[in-house]
């Protein structure tokens, strides 16, 4: 290797240390403690494919939290990406406050995933919170929106839509990149709004929306921090998510190996989630060239 080379191994290898050090060993570690089982206080031993069996058969919680996690994410990512793309589509316009219109709304992004925020979230929608004070103002009986199984994980939902930011970005730029002379054909052809966004504006952004669907199913899968301090878990743990599960049988029952199988559960779910989405796009994802992916 040559001097070059040797420098540009010296400035990234502090990214290289910290990969193989806080992400590759933990990764692998857990995938050996979810065989074994270890505790947070003692390594354990070898079980075999026990935590996976007990999972599958003994415990009465993980299939209740993996459906509560899937219908979580059916509400949460279509609502987030339909809302984001609402809110690009306002914002695709010339104006000289756009810039600062266009930061205020991306704000709660960077705000939204914190545990502030969620007990703010928590205090807006307790039974004496804003909301119900502002729908009492409008003559309208105040809802259980935390208390009630039935209404509790749509209100947690609305925390993770709130925090469009990221794919508003994303859709915003798409919709800088479609010609404008695509809509003045259509105009004059006669078509109208609503034609125009469902036969330009939609297909040519379907790249940009595969993205947002996948990352957005990673994130919702993996929720933890609006089931926790919101709600945690309840009522009648109709908010047990996973990623709240997978956190008390490793910090609470301190069953580090049985949390550690769950994680690589998780993992199994969200791999073969992402595979279906990219499976499917090959129907629905349109480029510029006019193919298909």
């Amino acid at each position: 290797m040559n001097a070059h080379a040797w420098w540009g191994l010296l400035f990234v290898s502090p990214w290289i240390i910290g990969f193989l050090w806080f992400q590759l060993y933990p990764l692998l570690l857990s995938f050996y403690y979810s065989f074994t089982d270890a505790t947070v206080v003692k390594p354990g031993k070898f079980i075999g494919l026990d935590n996976y069996a007990k999972m599958l058969t003994n415990d009465k919680d993980f299939l209740p939290s993996l459906n509560v996690t899937l219908i979580y994410s059916i509400i949460a990512v279509p609502a987030k990406l339909a809302f984001a793309l609402f809110i690009a589509i306002l914002l695709n316009i010339k104006s000289r406050a756009i810039n600062l219109y266009r930061t205020m709304y991306y704000l709660p992004s960077i705000l939204g995933g914190s545990v502030a925020i969620s007990i703010l979230w928590r205090f807006l929608f307790m039974k004496e919170g804003v909301v119900n004070q502002t729908l009492g103002y409008l003559h309208i009986p105040p809802i259980n929106w935390l208390g009630s199984p039935n209404v509790a994980l749509g209100t947690i939902s609305l925390l993770v839509v709130w925090q469009f930011g990221s794919s508003m970005v994303l859709f915003l730029a798409g919709l800088k990149q479609i010609p404008g002379e695509l809509y003045e054909a259509a105009m004059v052809d006669g078509a109208g709004k609503f034609r125009m966004f469902r036969q330009i504006t939609l297909p040519l952004l379907t790249p940009i929306l595969l993205f947002n669907l996948v990352m957005q199913t990673i994130n919702a899968l993996q929720e933890f921090t609006a089931a926790f301090v919101v709600t945690n878990g309840g009522p009648l743990k109709a908010t047990y998510l996973l990623g709240l599960k997978i956190y008390d049988e490793a910090f609470q029952n301190m069953k580090m190996g049985y949390a550690s199988a769950l994680s690589w559960f998780l993992f199994a779910i969200i791999l073969l989630l992402t595979l279906l989405i990219f499976r499917s796009a090959r129907s629905w994802v349109h480029y510029e060239d006019g193919g298909k992916s």
